[in-house]
């Protein structure tokens, strides 16, 4: 007897973008304020019932923060990455969720700016950073709106000695490009089949 089991979640391919609130912390970190950036990207849903879903995303990620040197004036200090959280969500209802994950981050482009000025620090900087997130999600069809904490878990500054850690408030913007509901399931997606698995089993 064959018997065919098939393993399929409902998956929702979208795209993101919203503001950073940024800042950063850390004994080395003083006279320091927050820094307002901007994120982008994409995500992909998949949904394992009513309750629960997996969410990766690929960010292009903002952050930093902005020091003031009193009558020298401010510089900001902006760090930019490609990121890319692992979030798992856990759905109150058919609107709110409630979403946590680990997120790791690629250095790009780390710079001192003041006024028309700007200075490559990344030689100085960590070429990557772990973080965790936690959040709220609103749901409203397609659209979706988030809210996260996003903590950074390892200092991102080379020079031995010195700990400099991001902390970033995050507000995001979403739309489900395709699927995402219960009327579309990967069958009706074959560019995504390789998410699609057979098992199968042969009883003699």
């Amino acid at each position: 007897m064959l018997v065919a089991f098939t393993a399929s979640a409902q998956i929702g391919i979208g795209i993101k973008a919203g503001l950073n609130f940024a800042n950063q912390t850390g004994d080395d970190v003083e006279d320091n304020s927050m820094l307002t950036a901007l994120h982008g990207g994409v995500y992909a849903t998949f949904n394992f019932g009513d309750r629960l879903a997996f969410q990766p995303e690929l960010l292009l990620n903002a952050t930093g923060t902005t020091y003031d040197f009193g009558n020298d004036g401010k510089v900001d200090f902006k760090t930019t990455y490609v990121s890319v959280p692992l979030m798992l969500l856990f759905k109150l209802n058919e609107t709110f969720n409630i979403q946590a994950g680990p997120q790791l981050s690629f250095l790009t482009k780390a710079e001192l700016t003041d006024g028309d000025t700007s200075i490559d620090f990344s030689d100085e900087v960590e070429p990557t950073e772990w973080g965790a997130n936690i959040g709220l999600g609103l749901n409203f069809g397609k659209l979706n709106v988030t809210g996260r904490y996003c903590i950074g878990l390892s200092n991102i500054a080379k020079e031995s000695g010195v700990e400099v850690k991001n902390s970033v408030i995050q507000l995001s913007l979403g739309y489900t490009l395709f699927g995402g509901n219960k009327s579309e399931h990967l069958s009706k997606m074959p560019w995504l089949k390789p998410w699609h698995f057979y098992f199968y089993k042969m009883d003699e």
